[in-house]
């Protein structure tokens, strides 16, 4: 092939550029569409419940994601520090997903239970207070804002209506679920929910 014909036009390099990426997709990302198990949940995998739902909202609002991933990848000293590796079943509910592997902060998606919900509250607030190497920052203002029931009942039905499956049951029981309750509590209730599903613990 002559290079020139390339290398010295730059809508033909663009055309041939958007081509192979376009194969590249065709490729790599429509046989994972096709799947139907790779979109399905785990067993034992259910959508968040609303304290937990508001929880995850802070945790991307306040940006955790960007040091904390939350996915175990299958390497042996990864399951060994970690626990089971991660499946896409697990987050079929997240809107988006947590998944990456920027790590400044250690890993997420197993550390429900690990630590008591005093402890997470002491992390959060005054992160060198537990760990005193910790380059995490305080969250104090999580403390002293209080959720609102209506925000939270509005989200769901937003994720009701793009596949999970929320019914009139679960808007009902979203007043009582968080009324009183802080941002603060809201993120320990979503951090400690952050495990395994059942069976592959």
């Amino acid at each position: 092939m002559n290079h020139d014909l390339l290398e010295k036009n730059a809508v033909r390099l663009g055309i041939f550029i958007a081509i192979v990426i376009s194969l590249g997709t065709v490729v790599e990302i429509l046989p994972l569409m096709a799947q139907a198990r790779v979109t399905q949940p785990d067993p034992g995998v259910r959508p968040y419940d609303p304290l937990r739902l508001a929880g995850r909202d802070v945790y991307v609002r306040e940006g955790c994601y960007v040091c904390h991933s939350q996915m175990v990848r299958p390497l042996y000293a990864e399951t060994l520090r970690y626990g089971a590796y991660s499946t896409a079943g697990e987050s079929a509910y997240d809107h988006p997903f947590q998944w990456g592997s920027k790590r400044t902060g250690p890993d997420l998606a197993r550390v429900g239970g690990r630590y008591s919900d005093d402890w997470h509250r002491v992390h959060l607030l005054d992160p060198r207070a537990v760990v005193p190497e910790s380059n995490m920052p305080a969250y104090p203002w999580l403390a002293e804002r209080t959720l609102d029931p209506a925000d939270v009942e509005r989200r769901m039905r937003a994720l009701a209506a793009i596949g999970v499956p929320y019914g009139e049951a679960d808007f009902a029981g979203v007043e009582a679920a968080v009324r009183g309750k802080t941002e603060l509590d809201a993120l320990v209730a979503y951090l400690q929910g952050l495990k395994a599903p059942e069976g592959r613990r």
